[in-house]
């Protein structure tokens, strides 16, 4: 028999290099990757199933699952983990000094179910008593006017949306004052640019999710992995190949980063940050697998229900195929 030749859509992550290279093999399947950004990985994936197996958006995949719609079935590989105090982006000449006041605001987003859009609202909501209500939403293309959600959405009858104006971007809308701050996982270009007027709303975004994590235990979760549902029915043994052969790689990275004698990033303070993280969050931070993530998982699906995305509360074990939800030990 010949191994499955699949298209495998993903980021392009020192914790999928294995994969890509050859180091790591996934069981029974010769993959032909493509690493794409995830704007158009989740386009395709969820507009025309494009892909094979796909990074996924968490919470794209969440309201297919929750319409009984699904054509992807997720693995518990979280390709994609991020804090998210870094992603609230405000104009400094707006009054916005702390949370409470984006109050009233208005507020750009690429898409308002962008994963990072909704543990951003959430997280708002919980610790600052800031509701989705009490934002103007502006939705707009970040440097392309025009962007589309990925997946049609009804959003609650108290949002307030406004549709950025034709031909606009929401950076230069940013950038010109018209809007009063962005949430989205990518930085804003006039931010980047060092615009004198933008700036983050936590200034001192780690010590924010520092204490976040003390409190919580949450690293969020931004991006699963998927495959093809009809794949599955034929082939049952690729899900658990799959989480099988990317948790040999994300081994494969971490090894490749605590070996330090010769940093394997571009970055400085490598040491420390290792170590900072290790301090705060245990010896392996990035896990894969349900039972480690079933804390983070429920509180995602809270806020998606609760934000109108999900026409019902999905379970955590609605999301990932059976397979995947133990393993087995020697």
């Amino acid at each position: 028999m010949t191994n499955l030749k699949l298209s495998l859509a993903m980021g392009n992550y020192d914790r999928t290099r294995a994969v890509v290279d050859g180091r790591v093999q996934i069981d029974g399947v010769d993959p032909i990757p493509m690493l794409l950004s995830p704007e158009e990985m989740f386009f395709r994936a969820f507009r025309h199933q494009a892909f094979d197996i796909s990074e996924l958006s968490l919470s794209s995949y969440s309201i297919s699952v929750a319409r009984g719609e699904p054509h992807y079935v997720a693995v518990p590989v979280f390709l994609s983990r991020a804090f998210r105090h870094t992603s609230v982006y405000i104009r400094t000449d707006k009054g916005i000094e702390k949370p409470e006041d984006l109050k009233g605001k208005r507020i750009g987003i690429a898409e308002y179910q962008l994963s990072a859009n909704v543990w951003v609202r959430g997280i708002l909501e919980d610790d600052y008593g800031v509701k989705s209500s009490d934002i103007v939403w502006v939705r707009g293309g970040m440097d392309t006017a025009g962007r589309p959600e990925k997946i049609k959405v009804q959003l609650p009858d108290d949002i307030t949306m406004e549709e950025a104006p034709v031909g606009s971007t929401l950076n230069q809308m940013l950038a010109d004052g018209e809007i009063d701050g962005f949430v989205g996982p990518r930085w804003p270009r006039c931010y980047a640019e060092g615009h004198p007027h933008v700036g983050r709303l936590f200034s001192d975004s780690i010590s924010a999710a520092e204490d976040y994590y003390r409190r919580t235990k949450i690293f969020p979760i931004m991006h699963v992995l998927g495959v093809r549902r009809s794949l599955v029915e034929e082939y049952p043994f690729l899900p658990a190949a799959l989480l099988k052969a990317f948790t040999a790689s994300k081994r494969l990275a971490e090894e490749a980063l605590f070996d330090t004698s010769a940093t394997k990033v571009t970055m400085p303070f490598v040491e420390d940050n290792l170590k900072r993280v290790q301090t705060l969050m245990g010896n392996d931070p990035w896990s894969y697998g349900v039972a480690d993530n079933v804390t983070t998982l429920d509180k995602f699906l809270d806020y998606h229900a609760n934000q109108g995305l999900s026409p019902r509360r999905v379970k955590v074990e609605e999301l990932f195929h059976p397979s995947t939800l133990e393993a087995y030990s020697l």
